[in-house]
């Protein structure tokens, strides 16, 4: 990528915690001396409810314009004919790539989620007696999200491919298709069971590296995994095409705490600065983490850290960190 200073970037800020944590991660982005042209874009159920829509073509197309996606956490309306807005975005820009990383004192491993097919196929038939939604795995699909797990752990240590395929016939073509991209790439690989990596998580996270799995299965040890490292507010994650991208902390609108200002804005924060290397700005990228790690260190954490301040305390500490250094 080219520099961030020639680039657009689609704000959305969405529902709940979403607008909060989103301008914390526009707070730190400016401290840091991001530059780029900013497009608001309103999205989520705000929208829902007074349009009757969450997301219109028209938005969809300005999305398209822009080179990638700043998002924060938009909410489900109450409707049973509801389509994800967020899974339409992922499947119209074709983001099918989905890396989260997890870091903490001891700990950094990277789960890559195959982010259009599987049981997010919106491929479903809902009746009152019986529904049926269909799992989608295709060879294409599963080459490339292999190639991008690859591309991760080709500098790492070690590629887990994560499946059923004991159970689920469909999980057979994944694995052999994630198998035989890895040994054509060098990549030192392994399989395991998706049971038995929610428990070796849980038991012996420290023998992870770089996972990859399908679209459900990624998206629940997701979350286990942020549990792990203390926080789904720390964690932070990339949905990434061949040529756009969308970033976005994995939390979701959290309408419970919403303009409360206690919001983790970590995640958000740490999704920005993702944001700072795909846009070819690794430096900025370098320097947002380490002003985390270090308001961390020092004690800016907010109540689902086991802290006391608030999501402005948090940004502040970041922002006041990269200002003196």
């Amino acid at each position: 990528m080219s520099g961030a200073g020639s680039k657009k970037v689609a704000v959305v800020a969405g529902d709940g915690i979403g607008p909060e944590v989103v301008e914390s991660a526009l707070a730190v982005l400016d401290a840091v001396g991001a530059q780029f042209e900013r497009v608001p874009v309103e999205i989520g159920l705000a929208r829902w409810k007074r349009t009757g829509q969450a997301m219109s073509n028209e938005d969809l197309e300005g999305l398209k314009e822009c080179d990638c996606i700043l998002f924060g956490a938009i909410g489900t309306p109450p409707d049973p004919n509801y389509k994800s807005a967020l899974l339409r975005i992922r499947k119209e820009l074709d983001l099918y790539a989905n890396i989260r990383p997890f870091q903490s004192q001891d700990l950094d491993f990277i789960i890559v989620r195959e982010n259009t097919e599987g049981l997010y196929s919106g491929l479903e038939e809902v009746g009152v007696e019986e529904s049926h939604t269909m799992r989608v795995i295709t060879r294409r699909g599963s080459e490339r999200i292999a190639e991008k797990a690859c591309d991760l752990a080709a500098c790492r240590r070690m590629l887990t491919i994560i499946h059923k395929s004991n159970v689920l016939r469909s999980d057979r073509l994944f694995l052999e298709s994630c198998r035989a991209v890895a040994a054509r790439r060098g990549v030192l690989s392994e399989d395991m069971l998706v049971d038995a990596a929610a428990y070796n998580l849980v038991v012996n996270p420290k023998r992870f590296d770089v996972l990859v799995t399908t679209n459900l299965f990624g998206d629940i040890l997701s979350d286990e995994a942020a549990g792990v490292i203390g926080s789904l507010g720390l964690c932070a994650s990339a949905n990434l095409g061949d040529a756009r991208a969308l970033f976005e902390p994995i939390h979701g609108s959290a309408p419970d705490i919403a303009g409360k200002g206690i919001a983790n804005p970590v995640g958000a924060i740490r999704s920005a600065a993702m944001m700072m290397e795909w846009l070819g700005e690794p430096e900025k990228a370098r320097r947002m983490e380490a002003a985390v790690q270090n308001a961390l260190a020092c004690g800016a954490k907010t109540p689902d850290l086991g802290g006391s301040c608030g999501t402005a305390d948090v940004t502040r500490a970041v922002v006041e960190y990269l200002k003196a250094f």
